[in-house]
């Protein structure tokens, strides 16, 4: 698929995955908070697509961010600080694995993809009343649970506040939604329990989001 893209531009790219999947430049924008008109012009090729749109893109449609860069015409060797984040998140996982293995707990199926598929069922779940009220009713009560600082927890409360005020696109708050549930519901890739690693992949999937949105602190 990636020889495939690198032959296309984005646009043929993204009408191709659409009509695949029967979805609309409308559901699109819905999936990915990016505005409808904005998607046409960049699938016409009006306007060409930014870092950013293309991260959405991925994210929403499951497709490897690398080759849509390279189908929009970017030389993905020029992105050292998205290289720097990705491999920040497949080392915290590597460490995690290896801790887990070295305690004797079986979970050798965690991976960044099991973070990312439970961050795509929360995401639908945050779309729901149940959803949202699960948000703004657990959040504190799990936080002060936590009872910690940094910048794992400051993003989460940045997060909460953006949620709780409705500060975004429909997509976005549902993105946010999906890091703020994995924080709060107790079923997470790795049990809260698991000291001290319980809580690593709730920041891997605030992190996930963080790359997606491009939140700025």
């Amino acid at each position: 698929m990636f020889e495939e893209m690198s032959k296309s531009n984005l646009g043929s790219v993204l009408k191709g995955i659409l009509k695949e999947r029967s979805l609309s430049m409308r559901k699109l924008s819905e999936l990915t908070g990016i505005d409808t008109a904005t998607i046409s012009r960049i699938i016409n090729g009006k306007r060409k697509a930014n870092p950013e749109h293309l991260q959405k893109f991925a994210h929403s449609l499951g497709v490897p961010t690398a080759e849509l860069f390279v189908a929009a015409g970017y030389d993905i060797e020029q992105k050292p600080k998205q290289e720097k984040l990705d491999s920040d998140i497949q080392r915290s996982v590597n460490s995690i694995q290896n801790f887990l293995e070295s305690s004797n707990i079986d979970m050798k199926n965690f991976t960044i993809t099991s973070v990312e598929q439970k961050l795509a069922s929360y995401e639908q779940y945050t779309q729901t009343e149940e959803g949202k009220e699960t948000i703004l009713n657990s959040f504190g009560e799990k936080l002060q649970k936590v009872g910690s600082i940094g910048p794992f927890i400051n993003r989460l409360k940045d997060m909460y506040e953006k949620f709780r005020l409705m500060k975004g696109t429909p997509g976005e708050l549902a993105l946010i939604g999906s890091a703020l549930l994995y924080f709060i519901l107790p079923v997470d890739a790795i049990p809260d329990y698991i000291f001290p690693i319980g809580y690593l992949d709730d920041a891997i999937a605030v992190q996930l989001v963080t790359n997606v949105l491009s939140i700025k602190k």
